[in-house]
């Protein structure tokens, strides 16, 4: 997540079956202090501008991640428009078909459709290939100490978004808008939101705008998210589950936001693409039961006809031997010294891929 406030670390080191009922100190230890200590999934936190048409916005919080992967589709049936879409239907995928990169570009590399590319581009480029409608981008935050490494979001923002010039209309963004028209109840839940943001690198929230600000530039609509009043109201009075709280919304405003350009149209035969950026959970096709109500992808992939892909981005330097890492369908297959100067690309399930960057030179 990303709002006015400070975020929530997304945290590989949080065991995946977290109930929304559990204490509000647990979820906080575990989202920060296991994130700050082993380099956590996570949205970033507080600050900036981003350049919409009419908001001012600030980087939000974030939740613990899960695993991705999934083969390149082609010409799914037609999806469902958001307008029409009622409900949660069961979650349809267009037929797997082959890439079209050459073999030379896309080695084969073990389980789970593992495959190295030369370029994180070139990996970019081949999920892009299953045709989405909409492309839901989860990253694992920076945290601090880590600083030497470019992060996940500098990494997107100057290797793969340029890939969206043309392809992409919107970017919805985990920021929330930060217009001070909630009064005091905005400045309280930033305070509720400190303890899982401290561990956070520095650089997160300027990165966030800095990716919002070249989308732009490229032609794509940056969007940030806008919380109601009632909403920072219910956040302040939750209690033990403010975080689970935040996360709830925001996978619903970015659900409702993404409804809302899917019902704009123009149709999807047309090549139009919206992509969401943000916490490698919100996104995930295949939440646990425990995480349903933090992700908004089966919705989305219900609502798409089945046209929407889960892509996690992955720093290798960020990955720990911690139990959150290990629960990743991906982690045991993966050697950081295998390969260091490729990109692999993991689809553990259909529709959800992971992509691992070259290691840091």
């Amino acid at each position: 997540m990303r709002s006015n406030q400070a975020a929530l670390p997304r945290n590989p080191g949080l065991p995946r079956t977290i109930s929304l009922t559990r204490a509000r100190r647990s979820l906080v230890l575990g989202l920060g202090a296991l994130a700050g200590a082993a380099g956590g999934w996570a949205c970033a936190g507080p600050g900036g501008s981003l350049p919409t048409a009419s908001a001012t916005a600030t980087p939000s919080a974030t939740e613990p991640a899960p695993p991705s992967g999934a083969p390149a589709g082609a010409d799914p049936a037609p999806p469902r428009t958001a307008a029409s879409a009622g409900g949660s239907a069961p979650i349809t995928r267009p037929e797997a078909v082959g890439s079209s990169a050459p073999a030379s570009e896309a080695d084969s590399c073990g389980p789970l459709d593992c495959r190295l590319f030369a370029t994180p581009a070139d990996a970019f480029a081949y999920v892009l290939t299953q045709k989405p409608l909409v492309l839901a981008l989860g990253e694992s935050h920076a945290q601090k100490g880590s600083e030497a490494v470019a992060s996940t979001t500098k990494r997107f923002t100057e290797q793969l978004l340029p890939l969206l010039k043309g392809r992409a209309s919107d970017l919805v963004v985990e920021l929330w808008v930060a217009d001070g028209k909630c009064g005091k109840v905005e400045t309280q839940v930033a305070g509720q939101q400190k303890p899982v943001t401290e561990h956070q690198a520095a650089s997160n929230q300027g990165e966030f705008v800095t990716l919002g600000t070249r989308a732009k530039e490229l032609g794509i609509l940056p969007l940030p998210l806008r919380p109601s009043c009632e909403e920072y109201e219910r956040i302040a009075k939750a209690g033990p589950n403010d975080v689970p709280e935040m996360m709830m919304m925001i996978a619903r405003h970015t659900e409702a936001d993404i409804r809302r350009l899917l019902a704009q149209g123009p149709q999807p035969s047309e090549g139009r693409l919206i992509v969401a950026y943000g916490g490698a959970m919100h996104n995930d096709l295949y939440p646990t039961e425990e995480r349903k109500a933090w992700s908004f992808g089966p919705e989305l992939s219900a609502a798409t006809g089945g046209r929407y892909v889960e892509l996690d981005l992955v720093v290798p330097e960020f990955i720990r031997d911690t139990d959150g890492w290990k629960s990743f369908a991906w982690y045991p297959a993966f050697d950081k010294s295998a390969h260091p100067k490729q990109t692999t690309l993991y689809r553990p399930k259909l529709g959800s891929y992971v992509l691992i960057f070259p290691g840091s030179k």
